[in-house]
């Protein structure tokens, strides 16, 4: 791999997108192509194929898609399902037709099963159920990962599926309604101490366990797949440690050094009781994650009191 090799990174301006083109751009690549949403919509086959033919890059980045937490995907199960089928398959289709070699789709660790033997393995994939709360954007996610699996066996090109566990950093998304777990933690811990330390309500009962991975570590593990040839098409990518929602709570709260309650809403879903990557192939492989939760937490923090002006306060 080259540095000025051309590399699209599609949906270069999320959180993950971003933290990627950081990356790259640090480690000196120079080709890196990337449009908003406004100037490419994924979702039209016809704009993304004549896109990718125009441009032609060597290596396709998939980082876009719909995402969102519990309420999100509860509310919008069409769109959660529809959008994301649209965007991958878009994008994975007009590269294997331009004859783009090296293809990179990121999914998500709830393409597991719901009660799947815990760490998860990249062999536990379709052996079960679903979560139901969020299955129609895992069901997405694994249709990504089986069509880049088809198009490895069928033309033996490098396409390549990396599965994260839950991310959280810089560029993460606060809002209350879409967002996920650690990030509405933060929000909310820090809008309550602003509050003079107003209670906390969370959902659930605190009990589930979840593994978290700082974004930055995320695009590291990209960078490892663009610059080897994986022998594998499905990798899981994490830290190999979780702790509980409680303990998850009280570390975000010690940081942001909000002294109020804590209230757990029982009435509202946990979901996955547990959800642990078995992270041994890419250790065997030499990549393995550089940041602590507790640094990573802080660093996400900073950056969210930096541009605390963009989002507008809740009632708490």
């Amino acid at each position: 791999m080259n540095k000025d090799t051309k590399i699209y990174i599609a949906g270069h301006n999320g959180m993950v997108g971003s933290a990627i083109w950081r990356t790259l751009s640090t480690k000196g690549y120079t080709n890196l192509v990337g449009v908003s949403s406004a100037e490419l919509d994924l979702r039209n086959q016809q704009a993304v194929k004549d896109f990718i033919t125009e441009e032609h890059p060597a290596v396709i980045i998939d980082a876009a898609a719909r995402v969102g937490g519990i309420l999100a995907n509860n509310d919008y199960p069409y769109q959660f399902i529809m959008e994301n089928m649209q965007i991958q398959n878009n994008l994975i289709d007009s590269a294997l037709q331009s004859g783009v070699e090296k293809f990179i789709f990121l999914g998500s660790s709830c393409i597991y099963p719901k009660l799947a033997p815990q760490p998860l393995k990249e062999t536990y994939l379709l052996t079960d159920s679903l979560e139901p709360t969020n299955e129609w954007y895992a069901l997405a996610k694994i249709t990504g990962v089986k069509t880049c699996q088809a198009i490895r066996k069928q033309y033996d090109k490098d396409y390549v599926s990396l599965m994260p566990t839950n991310l959280y950093g810089t560029r993460d998304n606060f809002d209350l309604n879409t967002s996920h777990v650690l990030p509405a933690m933060m929000r909310k811990f820090h809008e309550a101490k602003e509050n003079h330390n107003a209670p906390v309500t969370l959902w659930g009962s605190g009990s589930p366990m979840r593994e978290f991975l700082f974004v930055d570590d995320m695009a590291e593990a990209v960078v490892f797949a663009l610059e080897n040839r994986l022998p594998d098409y499905l990798y899981n990518v994490g830290t190999g440690e979780d702790l509980t929602i409680k303990q998850l709570a009280e570390t975000i709260q010690k940081i942001i050094g909000h002294q109020g309650e804590i209230i757990w809403d029982s009435t509202k879903p946990d979901g996955t009781p547990r959800k642990l990557m078995d992270i041994s192939k890419m250790h065997a492989l030499g990549w393995k994650h550089q940041v602590r939760l507790e640094e990573g937490i802080q660093k996400t923090y900073d950056w969210f009191i930096q541009n605390e002006g963009k989002y507008k306060k809740v009632k708490l």
